[in-house]
C-alpha cells in the first residue's frame, strides 16, 4: 500500500514486491526496514504474518513490524514470523501497560513506540490513534509512558506531510518533552535527499525514515544515502555502497 496524509492507494501484492525490490540489495543502504499492517478495519494477523515471514526470507536488515498489535501473544507471532522489533502505536494511549509488558517479556530494545500526529485547525499538534482516525486529547508532554522508558524508539510520523514528498515537519519534534530520553525516528513528507539531511541536521533525530524515495525514485535512495555520507553524515558504509557511481554531475539535491 502506498499512503498520502493516511489515505491508501493499493499498488501491488508480495509477488510484486519481490520483482520489483531486491531486498538482499537494499541492506546495503538502509539500516532497517518498518514492515505495518494498515489494514482498514477487521485485521487478519495470520495473513501479516505469513507475509512477513516470506518477506523476510530474501531480507538482511533488521525489520521493525506493527499494526494491530494489542498483545504479548501478538508480537510474540510477529518476531517468529521474522521481525526483529515490534512497533505499536494505538495502545500507547488506551492499553498504557502494553508496552511495559512488552519490554518485559522481549526487553526495552524490542519496542518501537510509534505516534501519528497532526496539525489541527488551530494550530496545535495532536497524536492520532486507529490508523489516524481518532484525536487524542492529551499533549505529548502530558503522556506518563514517554517518561517510564518501556519502549527503545519514538517513531515520529506527520500526518500532514505522509506521502506529499515535502519534507519534514520539524515542528513535530518541538512536541516531544525535552526530558523524552528516547531515540527519534522522524517520518512523513521525504521527496528527495535533502529532506533526509534536513531531518539528520536536527540534533534531535536520531534516524530518518522514508517510503517515498524507496517506492519512486529508483536508485534515488541509494544515491541519497551516497551524498549524505559525502556531506559528512554519521552513517554506516560498506564496499557496495561507496562504490556505487554516482555519474560525472553529483547534485545535492536528488529529485
Amino acid at each position: 500500500m502506498l499512503s498520502r496524509n493516511f489515505r491508501l492507494q493499493r499498488v501491488g501484492d508480495l509477488l510484486w514486491l519481490q520483482k520489483n525490490y531486491n531486498f538482499a540489495h537494499i541492506a546495503f543502504y538502509i539500516d532497517e526496514l518498518v514492515v505495518l499492517d494498515v489494514t482498514r478495519g477487521q485485521r487478519d494477523p495470520e495473513a501479516f504474518c505469513s507475509t512477513l515471514k516470506a518477506l523476510t526470507a530474501g531480507c538482511f536488515v533488521p525489520i521493525a513490524a506493527g499494526g494491530g498489535l494489542r498483545s504479548v501473544e501478538y508480537a510474540r507471532q510477529l518476531l517468529r514470523s521474522g521481525a526483529d522489533k515490534v512497533v505499536v502505536n494505538s495502545p500507547l494511549f488506551d492499553q498504557p501497560n502494553l508496552v511495559k509488558e512488552l519490554a518485559g517479556e522481549f526487553g526495552q530494545q524490542c519496542v518501537v513506540a510509534s505516534v501519528d500526529m497532526k496539525c489541527d485547525q488551530d494550530g496545535s499538534y495532536r497524536a492520532y490513534s486507529l490508523s489516524g482516525t481518532k484525536r487524542i486529547e492529551a499533549s505529548l508532554s502530558e503522556m506518563e509512558w514517554l517518561r517510564e522508558s518501556h519502549a527503545g524508539e519514538l517513531y515520529i510520523n506527520s500526518i500532514d506531510k505522509d506521502g506529499t514528498g515535502q519534507g519534514y515537519d520539524l515542528e513535530l519534534l518541538d512536541q516531544i518533552p525535552t526530558d523524552c530520553a528516547l531515540p527519534i525516528i522522524l517520518a512523513g513528507g521525504v521527496g528527495n535527499g535533502t529532506h533526509l539531511a534536513a531531518g539528520l541536521d536536527d540534533k534531535r533525530v536520531d534516524a530518518v525514515a522514508t517510503a517515498h524515495l524507496f517506492n519512486f525514485v529508483g536508485d534515488g535512495l541509494q544515491r541519497a544515502r551516497v551524498n549524505l555520507v559525502k556531506q559528512g553524515a554519521s552513517l554506516a558504509t560498506w564496499p557496495e555502497l561507496a562504490e556505487f557511481d554516482l555519474g560525472p554531475s553529483v547534485r545535492t539535491e536528488i529529485v
